[in-house]
């Protein structure tokens, strides 16, 4: 899933979780979430997923151990 998909989601649960609707649509495809507290953790988890996305790989670290001797 691309970063532009994963915006799309975030915008259309954000809008269902503010009207009060707990049922969301997007790519011809209907999710009911039982509760507010699902809503709110797939929220989260869309928001999670855009961060990763936007942060990139990131560096990589190696730690590695020096014996003076």
């Amino acid at each position: 899933m691309n970063l532009d998909e994963l915006k799309l989601r975030h915008d259309a649960l954000l809008a269902a979780r503010y009207s009060g609707t707990r049922s969301v649509s997007y790519d011809g495809k209907t999710v009911n979430y039982g509760t507010d507290a699902e809503l709110a953790a797939a929220i989260g988890d869309v928001e999670r997923r855009i961060a990763k996305l936007e942060r990139g790989a990131g560096r990589v670290q190696r730690p590695f151990a020096v014996k003076d001797l």
